[in-house]
């Protein structure tokens, strides 16, 4: 690629001289940064949610290949967790605050906290969050485009947890006993 398609070396020397603001953001940013901070923020509160669901499901199961199924609910959750922390970390790169208030995550979730009652109900609920999860990772990563390409990529990453978790939720329904 030809050397002036860049920003030459004396304007990125001077543009990124600038008072600092407590983050780590560089003038080049091009997203709203207020806005990918709210979506980051709700996403991660996503998370947190859907963990609590999943390891609360861990916890309760019972019935056939109850055990087996506990132990994936296990997995997911802790899988969000890692999820939530790595949410969390890029809200501080981009100098917010992640939000881990106990009152917010369900408010802010994009997934409701549904408990279930048997087998059967809790992964139906794991599995529906999980689509909702997985649409809205989608959109959130389409809004992102180019100008926040790590967060994007974060997001990005996820969602292919997600899709894989949507998987294995569709694969434990069709494996279980009608009367589970």
């Amino acid at each position: 690629m030809a050397k002036n398609a860049f920003t030459d070396e004396a304007t990125l020397r001077k543009r990124e001289r600038r008072p600092f603001e407590g983050h780590a953001v560089t003038a080049g940013y091009g997203a709203e940064r207020a806005r990918v901070l709210k979506l980051l923020n709700e996403a991660l509160a996503t998370e947190i949610v859907c963990a609590l669901r999943y390891r609360r499901h861990h916890f309760i199961a019972r019935g056939i290949d109850a055990r087996s199924t506990a132990d994936e609910f296990l997995v997911h959750s802790n899988e969000k967790l890692g999820h939530a922390d790595r949410l969390a970390e890029r809200i501080v790169q981009l100098g917010g605050e992640p939000d881990f208030a106990p009152d917010t995550p369900t408010r802010r979730s994009y997934a409701e906290y549904v408990a279930g009652s048997t087998l059967v109900d809790m992964i139906e609920e794991n599995l529906v969050a999980e689509r909702i999860a997985i649409d809205c990772y989608r959109e959130a990563i389409g809004l992102l485009g180019g100008r926040d390409s790590t967060s994007r990529l974060i997001l990005k990453q996820i969602l292919a947890v997600e899709e894989q978790h949507a998987d294995e939720l569709d694969e434990l329904l069709q494996c279980l006993p009608v009367a589970a």
